[in-house]
Order: structure tokens, then C-alpha cells, then sequence
């Protein structure tokens, strides 16, 4: 009889602090990578901190109930597989980059760490997924251009600029999405009877100066840049030479127009990180990255500097003012 109280005692004690046991177990915290092409520890990037924000709205809160792993490049595009490394020897539950050679380095790293992707340029044309329906393999994500984007930023351009034949097209000479973009533009350009001039500037230190000089004087009429990790580092640098070069600037992304850029027109940048922490958080909860299609913008934005273009000399025609989503004064 004692035996059989003892027993019942233990029993009776085990399943009264199994419950408590459990409860002390630490929940794991999940791991983030992010990897930039631009900024550094001490400065952030925009869309670093765009990210983290996107992440509150999904319900993460860093330090919390989620730990992000950031890395910087500095605009040096050669360190991208050992910052990927890195994070993938860390065994982070998934990476995130809005650099094409950065989810490059890292299709190339893992083939089980979710990639999730907020890029610029078309991933199937680079090569890193074989549809935006069907990703397939360990990536999936944003895409934040569509093929015909280019197009349709020339058309603002010309209507923005009346008369303008010859556009100038700023480039970094060393990017695998810019030469692609650059070839787009050509495209479109043919069609409206524009031509295209290539201008390319090379890391660590690229000469804008002299480039958009050489472009003023081979008769340009207007600019387009092409957004990449070496181009986003300078967007003052480049706007103050276009207006001193009185070159209409048109930009693949807001944050030029903010820094004095005469023009943009772009998917909207905090809409395509929003989609991106949604994926993530669609990961986290189980969901394999090849059973999520990469999707292309639905919110685009077109940018004016009134402030701009009164220091070139240009006046904005009232009917491509009306479109604008925004006016810098």
C-alpha cells in the first residue's frame, strides 16, 4: 500500500510541474540576415531601416521576438559572399538583401537557408529564379520593377522635357542588373526616337564629375540613373552635378528627388519592404519559399522637385504636374 502512494505521489507531483517545466524552457528567438550594399554599422540605409519598421508592422520588434543580423557593404560589391557567408555560418533562419549580387552570393552559399529578395531588377533575367510564379529552390521574394518600366520612364521624361532626343544613362559599369536595365532603356528608347548615351562610373571611386561634364558636352539633353549599392551612395553628389550641368534628371527611386533630382518614378519602396517582412513572417510560420510566387509592384510613385527644376531653368508642364504624387517645393 505504501508503494502504491509513493507511486501515485510521484505522479501526482511530476504532472503538476511538467507545465512549469516547459514554461522555463527559453523560446528560440529567430535569426534574420540582412545584407546592404550600401551604409555601415554607424549609418544605416534607408532601406535597412525600412525593413526594420516593415517588420514592426508584421509584428516583430528587434531584441524582442526577432534578431537581425545586419550587413554592410559600403558600396564594395566584392564583399558580398563573405558577408553572406557569414550569416549563413551563423544559421540564420532566413536572409534578406535588396542587392542582386548579394542574393546571388547567396543562392550560390545555401541551398536551405529561405532567401528572401528586395531587388531592383528582373531576378528571372539575371537568372536567379526560373519564374516569378514558380521560383523554385530556396528564393523567392520582391521584384521592384516591371519589364516595362523603363519605357514608361522615358515617356515621363520626354513629356516632363519636350524636345528632348539624346538622354544620358548613368551607370555603374561593374553591375550585372544596371547592364540589363541599361539594355531596356535602349529598348524603349528606340521607340520614341530617343538616343541613348551610356554613362559609366566604376567603384571605389567613381568620377561623376567628369562623366556627366563629358555628358553635357556631348550634347545631352537629359539624365536617367540606374539605382544600384554604388549609385544610392551619392544621390546629392549626383543631383548637384546635374543641376550644375542642367541636366532634368530622371531617377529610378524617391529618395534622389528628396536629395535634389529633378524627377522619379518608381515602385513604392516602403510597399515592397512591407511585402518583404510579410514573406518572412510567412517563412518563419512554416511556409517553403518555392510555394511563394515573387511579386512584381502594384504602387508606383511619380516624384517632382519644383525647387529643381526652377534652378535649371525648366518649367514643369501643368499636365505632367497634375500626375505627380508628390511635389518638392
Amino acid at each position: 500500500m505504501k508503494k502504491n502512494s509513493v507511486v501515485w505521489l510521484l505522479l501526482i507531483v511530476s504532472l503538476r510541474t511538467a507545465p512549469f517545466v516547459d514554461a522555463q524552457q527559453p523560446k528560440r528567438v529567430p535569426r534574420i540576415g540582412y545584407v546592404s550594399g550600401a551604409g555601415d554599422p554607424n549609418t544605416p540605409t534607408r532601406g535597412s531601416e525600412t525593413f526594420r519598421q516593415a517588420l514592426r508592422e508584421v509584428g516583430y520588434i528587434e531584441g524582442k521576438n526577432i534578431i537581425v543580423e545586419y550587413r554592410y557593404a559600403g558600396g564594395k560589391v566584392d564583399m558580398f559572399p563573405d558577408l553572406v557567408a557569414e550569416l549563413v555560418r551563423l544559421k540564420v533562419d532566413v536572409l534578406v538583401s535588396p542587392v542582386t549580387p548579394a542574393i546571388r552570393a547567396a543562392k550560390e552559399s545555401t541551398k536551405t537557408i529561405p532567401i528572401v529578395m528586395v531587388i531592383p531588377s528582373d531576378p528571372v533575367a539575371t537568372g536567379l529564379i526560373d519564374s516569378l510564379a514558380r521560383p523554385g529552390g530556396n528564393i523567392t521574394g520582391v521584384t521592384r520593377l516591371t519589364r516595362d518600366l523603363s519605357g514608361k520612364r522615358l515617356e515621363l521624361l520626354k513629356d516632363t522635357v519636350p524636345g528632348v532626343t539624346r538622354v544620358g544613362v548613368l551607370r555603374d559599369a561593374n553591375g550585372e542588373g544596371p547592364l540589363i536595365s541599361l539594355k531596356e532603356y535602349e529598348a524603349a528608347a528606340r521607340a520614341l526616337k530617343v538616343s541613348i548615351q551610356s554613362l559609366e562610373v566604376r567603384a571605389p571611386n567613381p568620377d561623376f564629375e567628369e562623366t556627366l561634364r563629358n555628358a553635357a558636352k556631348a550634347h545631352a539633353d537629359a539624365l536617367i540613373t540606374i539605382h544600384n549599392s554604388l549609385i544610392v551612395r551619392y544621390p546629392k553628389r549626383i543631383a548637384d552635378l546635374a543641376i550644375k550641368n542642367r541636366l532634368p534628371s530622371m531617377c529610378e527611386a524617391s529618395q534622389y528627388v528628396d536629395a535634389g533630382c529633378l524627377v522619379s518614378y518608381s515602385a513604392n519602396e516602403a510597399e515592397s519592404y512591407r511585402r518583404a517582412a510579410v514573406y518572412v513572417d510567412k517563412i518563419l510560420k512554416g511556409t517553403k519559399p518555392a510555394d511563394l510566387p515573387v511579386e512584381q509592384p502594384t504602387k508606383f510613385e511619380f516624384v517632382v522637385n519644383l525647387k529643381t527644376a526652377k534652378q535649371i531653368g525648366l518649367t514643369i508642364p501643368p499636365n505632367v504636374l497634375a500626375r505627380a504624387d508628390r511635389v518638392i517645393k
